[in-house]
This record gives structure tokens, C-alpha cells and sequence, in this order.
């Protein structure tokens, strides 16, 4: 009793200061405490915040300038920066960019172009086509020319009749009654058929992908018909249309026609020349078998 009253029997040991078995780091325990951190001064002159790193507020460890756990540096020095964006634009990166649309439809069809100039007068549009072709028929491209195209065609007809042997003399033998309503039949006729022929091509320049407008590519087509022959058609009145000079003259014109209409529908529709020459083939056909042969 003695022995358990002066406490023998126990752990005589003098008590220890003991401190909890801490539990391996990531079973439901806090993770050991930073040292507490502490305010750092402004940078001096000549150094920037780019260059205190994260390790030297908290870790000591960490070198100047590195950033542990791959956190963003927001104020650095230009030089990094010049490299990041190096970086980015070198191969394997994705960087994104624009695709100017000059029309504001992306994908769709293309809008024509707008009209180059303003409507030429008369006298302008009947020289242009034979001295300057092309800029003539990129410019009336949009314009409708149904005056100068019909008066043309009409006068064309009424003489057009004299440069074939049997229709001339039928003409001429003719009274004056007769004669009169004949020849205004077949200036009629030629209106009504160079309307038709440029119909048919304007019809196949737009089977064949052409975008132009039907009004300048008929009228057009009429004022081409009709100048081209003329050459033809002054000589005929005079030597007759068997004549061998004659028929040389319209070859030479219907191979004038032939390039005339063809850089008329390249530009009146937006088409490469054999294309254009493609929906130009009927009419100049046409020309070739029934006026410049001379079997109308």
C-alpha cells in the first residue's frame, strides 16, 4: 500500500513534452504551414516587378526570376515578352487571324461590278466600238443602247436589200408603190432579226455562267451586226454581191464580227473568250449563211 501511495508501480519517468503524430500529408490533413510571409519593399530604380520572383517572397529556396508552380509573370521585362509572342506564332501554335470578304458575302455569289462610267452619247458609242472596242462594251456593260441599236439596224436594212443581185433588181424593176413597202418590210425584218439572234446570245452566255443584263448585250449585238457589214455592203452596191472582191470583204468582215462579239459578250458577262465565242456561235452562223453568203 505503501509502495502505491509514494507511487511506485508507475512510470517514474519524468513526463516528456510530447506533440501528436502528425498523419501523412494528404489523408484529410492540413498541409504544413509557410512561414509567415512578409511585406516586401517597392522595387529600387532599375528594377522591375518582373524580375521578384514568387519563390523569394515565400521560399527561399527558389532562384530570382522563376516562377515555381507555373504561375504567370503579368509584369516582366519586353525581351520575354518579344519571345512569348515569337513563340506563338512559330510552327505547331494556333494563332488566329481574318479573311477579308471584299464583297460582304462570304461564300455567296459575288456582286457584279458597278457601271465604270456614265452612258456615252451616240457618236461616242458607234467610234468606240471600232476603235476601242473594249473599253467601250466594259463601259455600256449596264447601259441599255435600244436607240442607237434600232436606228442603226433600220437604216442597215433599207440598204442591205442593194447588195444582193435578185433582191436589187426585183427593187429596182419594182413601181415605186410596190418598191416602197418591200424595202421597209426587210429593214423591219433585219430589226426583228438581229433582236432574235441577240436574244439567242444572250440566252447561252448565261447557260454558260455569264451574269450580264439581256438590254446592252442585244443592243450590242445588233450595232456589231450591222458595222461590220457595212464595208461589205458598199462595195456590193456597186460591184453586186458575186462579186469575188465582195466576198473577200466579208469574210474579212465576218472574222471582225466574229472577234467584236466575242470580246462584247467577255465583257458584258464576266466570260473567258472561248466561253464568249461559244454563245456568240449561232448568231455569227446566222450572219455567215444568210447575208454574208448571200443566200437571204
Amino acid at each position: 500500500m505503501a509502495g502505491f501511495r509514494n507511487g511506485r508501480g508507475r512510470d517514474n519517468r519524468p513526463p516528456q513534452n510530447r506533440q501528436p503524430q502528425q498523419a501523412p500529408y494528404g489523408y484529410n490533413a492540413a498541409p504544413p504551414p509557410y512561414p509567415q510571409q512578409q511585406w516586401q519593399q517597392p522595387p529600387q530604380q532599375g528594377q522591375s516587378y518582373g524580375q521578384q520572383s514568387y519563390g523569394q517572397q515565400g521560399h527561399g529556396q527558389q532562384g530570382q526570376g522563376q516562377q515555381p508552380y507555373g504561375e504567370p509573370e503579368y509584369f516582366g521585362d519586353p525581351q520575354q515578352h518579344q519571345q512569348q509572342y515569337s513563340a506563338a506564332n512559330s510552327p505547331g501554335h494556333t494563332q488566329m487571324f481574318s479573311v477579308d470578304d471584299p464583297y460582304g458575302q462570304a461564300g455567296g455569289h459575288q456582286a457584279p461590278p458597278a457601271p465604270v462610267g456614265p452612258r456615252l452619247p451616240w457618236k461616242a458609242l458607234l467610234s468606240g466600238i471600232v476603235l476601242r472596242p473594249a473599253d467601250t462594251f466594259l463601259r455600256m456593260r449596264d447601259h441599255a443602247v435600244w436607240g442607237p441599236a434600232l436606228v442603226v439596224t433600220f437604216l442597215y436594212g433599207l440598204l442591205a436589200i442593194f447588195g444582193f443581185d435578185k433582191a436589187r433588181d426585183e427593187a429596182i424593176n419594182a413601181t415605186l408603190s410596190t418598191a416602197i413597202p418591200y424595202v421597209l418590210m426587210t429593214a423591219t425584218g433585219f430589226v426583228l432579226g438581229g433582236l432574235i439572234l441577240g436574244a439567242v446570245t444572250h440566252t447561252l452566255a448565261r447557260q454558260l455562267g455569264g451574269d450580264g443584263t439581256w438590254q446592252p448585250t442585244v443592243g450590242l449585238s445588233m450595232l456589231i451586226m450591222s458595222i461590220t457589214d457595212a464595208p461589205r455592203l458598199v462595195f456590193a452596191l456597186f460591184l453586186g454581191g458575186e462579186n469575188g472582191l465582195v466576198q473577200i470583204v466579208g469574210w474579212l468582215t465576218w472574222l471582225a464580227a466574229g472577234a467584236l462579239f466575242t470580246l462584247m459578250v467577255s465583257r458584258s458577262h464576266d466570260l473567258p473568250w472561248p466561253k464568249a465565242l461559244g454563245a456568240s456561235a449561232i448568231q455569227l452562223i446566222a450572219l455567215l449563211s444568210l447575208i454574208k453568203l448571200g443566200t437571204l
